[in-house]
């Protein structure tokens, strides 16, 4: 299975996903026009990976905003998440935030409710999230 790249731009995050290290990436902002042009390629990598997980999966989430479009997709994600634990799979789920950002840490907090994975809050400051 090949790695999953793509590119940042002023609407979509950077995507990076590694099926052989089982390490996933999901850094910048989400508010695409078309949202399903965006996310069913990812979406469908990532069910085309649960299918044949890496034993530990690690999923960093640095997102500074997304609009709700984009939400209802990485809910989906995340659910998919819930397959690899039944399977037994180590999962986990970074969630990165801007100390002051309030919102962002709540949506993660309901996020970490849906799904039976583990979550472990990041408080970044500005600088931090530019260098990740």
């Amino acid at each position: 299975m090949e790695k999953l790249s793509i590119e940042a731009t002023a609407l979509t995050p950077s995507i990076s996903f590694d099926s052989t290290t089982g390490r996933m990436y999901i850094q910048g902002r989400s508010i695409p026009d078309n949202p399903d042009d965006f996310w069913m390629p990812i979406l469908n990598w990532f069910e085309s990976y649960v299918l044949a997980p890496n034993a530990v999966t690690l999923v960093s989430i640095n997102l500074e905003y997304f609009n709700i479009s984009s939400s209802k997709r990485i809910l989906f994600l995340l659910y998919k998440l819930n397959e690899l634990v039944d399977k037994g799979c180590d999962v986990k789920v970074e969630w990165n935030y801007r100390k002051e950002d309030e919102d962002m840490f709540e949506v993660g907090q309901d996020y970490a409710y849906m799904v039976k994975v583990p979550f472990e809050f990041r408080e970044n400051s500005e600088m931090d999230l530019a260098v990740a």
